[in-house]
């Protein structure tokens, strides 16, 4: 299941809007590089944590115990908050570029008189909102079957969409592929802000990518020999998604024929499978190769973030925390804890009635919220000289501890305020970033809660007494 919800390529390809603004196509490839790169300390920085702490409730847990006695459990409650909203934006995400960025297209391509309202799009992004709920709900003990398919239809989708993009642009009749220049050197933005900002602005596409490394440890209970296997799957995860993913977005990028076209284009993915296919037959093709493991990769987010708010409400994090974290023993699910997560995405879908950039929206409250939660673990570790925990078997010793730490939490800092700027200049209403304001939001509520109530009631996360014998403090 990790694998479906940290699905590198499908993430990119549906969500290469958020960035092919950003420099063109060497944009994508450096912010995608220069991204990952930093996502690794981010990555080893918290196999770390989840070596000697390994917890379905990854960066509750951890920032729970992070800062110590006097803090840990106001930053955890925080942290258990913010992972949890981030994998409900992530799955909102994912059912956006299901319902708008993949299905709207496909009928789109083929029917080129078809004009898109939002509430077109607003519909399919709650028809497969509500599809992935109800699979959930209906089928969780069918998971591993899912999990199989959805191994299958992800490598087979980018090994032929990879052979088909490289194949067809060459074929007889066809445009070719792109120079060298135009993938590797030609740089073009146009969005009103200085290069080194466009730059770092566009590692929002990679940041949404590869932004998911704590999503080995929520699957905890599942894995044996925890400490030494966890650090191990998330090494795999991020080396196997850089791989895969960096060929992806070399090959497209070589098949485009005609950028200016790209520019214009209300669905990019589509124009530029349309370019290497030259076919609308091929477009659709492609585009449903890639429908098929970000649908699958909905239902996985279902599951994260049903269990990861059904973990806060055990806790008695959450409002009617007896109801939210109830478990139907027919289902084996908390399905009161999947089914709120499905109304807020519901109610989040409400953006694209009214603004045109609501994707972007999406994808930016995602990085914001799993930055913070991942912030809220790393950055009182290494402010209170790595101390207060005992180390297991994956350790970064020495300096490089420190250095890796310090890195990931600057990296994080550095991305949470560009990406909270609009995405350009001059800025207008349906096209500004409301990104922070969802994360000032969604924060602020969970301020008010724990003002009101979870203060005084809260009585912070539970800690197996196995992994309690490991903390110094």
């Amino acid at each position: 299941m990790v694998i479906l919800v940290g699905n590198v390529w499908p993430a990119l390809g549906g969500s290469i809007l958020t960035t092919i603004y950003n420099g063109g196509p060497p944009g994508v490839l450096y912010e995608f590089i220069v991204a990952s790169l930093f996502y690794f300390t981010v990555a080893a920085s918290l196999a770390e944590l989840a070596s000697a702490m390994p917890s379905s409730a990854g960066p509750y847990l951890w920032a729970s115990v992070t800062p110590g006695k006097s803090y840990g459990r106001a930053i955890g409650f925080f942290a258990g908050w913010w992972s949890t909203l981030a994998w409900i934006l992530a799955a909102a995400s994912m059912s956006a570029i299901c319902g708008n960025n993949l299905i709207v297209q496909m009928y789109a391509f083929s029917h080129p008189s078809f004009s898109v309202q939002p509430w077109h799009v607003f519909v399919t992004y709650l028809l497969i909102t509500w599809i992935a709920c109800s699979i959930v709900c209906l089928f969780n003990k069918q998971k591993p079957l899912l999990n199989q398919i959805g191994i299958f239809v992800t490598v087979c989708g980018v090994l032929i969409t990879i052979i088909i993009c490289a194949v067809c642009p060459s074929q007889s009749g066809q445009p070719g592929h792109a120079s060298n220049a135009t993938v590797w050197i030609d740089w073009t933005a146009d969005i009103g802000y200085p290069n080194g900002f466009v730059f770092v602005a566009g590692m929002l596409n990679g940041s949404y990518a590869m932004g998911t490394p704590d999503s080995t440890s929520h699957l905890a209970e599942e894995i044996p020999s925890l400490s030494n296997n966890i650090p191990k799957a998330i090494a795999m995860q991020y080396i196997t998604s850089f791989v895969s993913g960096l060929a992806y977005l070399i090959t497209i990028l070589y098949a485009i024929n005609d950028y200016d076209a790209l520019l214009v284009s209300a669905f990019p993915i589509a124009e530029i499978y349309h370019q290497a296919t030259n076919s609308t037959a091929g477009t659709i093709g492609l585009l449903f190769l890639l429908l098929l493991p970000t649908f699958i990769c909905v239902i996985a987010l279902y599951m994260t973030c049903g269990r990861a708010l059904w973990a806060l409400s055990r806790d008695g994090a959450t409002p009617l925390p007896a109801v939210i974290s109830h478990v139907n023993l027919k289902l084996d699910l908390p399905v009161n804890a999947t089914l709120i997560c499905c109304g807020i995405m519901t109610a989040m879908g409400c953006i694209y009635v009214g603004s045109s950039a609501a994707f972007n929206t999406f994808v930016g409250s995602f990085v914001l919220l799993s930055s913070s939660s991942y912030i809220a673990s790393l950055l009182p570790l290494a402010l209170r000289g790595r101390k207060g925990i005992e180390f297991s078997v994956f350790r970064l010793r020495g300096g490089l501890g420190f250095l890796l730490n310090f890195l990931a939490c600057g990296f994080m800092l550095m991305t949470f305020v560009v990406y909270c700027f609009p995405y350009s200049r001059p800025v207008s209403a349906a096209s500004m970033n409301y990104s922070c304001l969802i994360w000032g939001s969604l924060t602020l509520l969970v301020a008010l809660w724990w003002t009101v109530h979870a203060r005084r009631e809260y009585r912070g996360i539970s800690i197996p007494a196995a992994q309690a014998a490991h903390l110094l403090e």
